[in-house]
């Protein structure tokens, strides 16, 4: 017989997230929270070394996905996105934090280089009907998170920009 115990404790301790949608006639974006347990347990799948996982524990992942609508060209640039939680901006490390970090704990290069592939380019340009995502990593809160968000258009950058917002991301948290 088999036992399927360790299966359905795997399952009860699995959490669905909805992503919280935004969308406009030009743009959608999709934020879905991570929890610690499905980060790390992605990242030690790919082998990654312990104190690297320590460390990734400790952070909030929200995987954006971002599609344009439009009939023109939008352009991501991460510096123009801004962060807050009740009324307190919150830093977003760019990724040259992350390659210093890992450099400096001696990562291995192939580790360093699969964690850059999961994070969401820090500037990007999108063509009608393009989508494209990744991962954001924010320092954990349990607080709700305020995101504001512009994109430039058209092919210089030169069309009205889009902005969005929301006040409802979080941090998603494991079950207890």
């Amino acid at each position: 017989m088999i036992n399927i115990l360790p299966v359905l404790v795997l399952v009860a301790n699995m959490q669905v997230v909805q992503p919280i949608i935004i969308t406009t006639a030009d743009i959608e974006i999709d934020f879905t929270p991570r929890t610690a347990n499905q980060m790390a347990s992605f990242y030690e799948a790919r082998g990654f070394p312990k104190e690297m996982l320590s460390v990734l524990k400790k952070q909030c992942f929200i995987t954006v996905g971002i599609l344009n609508t439009s009939n023109t060209k939008i352009w991501l640039d991460l510096s123009s996105w801004t962060f807050s939680s009740e009324g307190k901006i919150i830093k977003r490390e760019h990724r040259d934090y992350w390659k210093k970090r890992w450099q400096d704990m001696s990562i291995p290069l192939n580790k360093q280089s699969t964690f850059r592939w999961t994070l969401i380019p820090e500037k990007l340009d999108y063509l009608p009907d393009e989508h494209e995502g990744g991962n954001i990593v924010l320092p954990f809160t349990s607080k709700y998170i305020s995101v504001k968000a512009t994109f430039a258009t058209g092919e210089k950058k030169q069309g009205k920009p889009i902005t969005i917002s929301s006040d409802k991301l979080f941090c998603a948290e494991d079950a207890k």
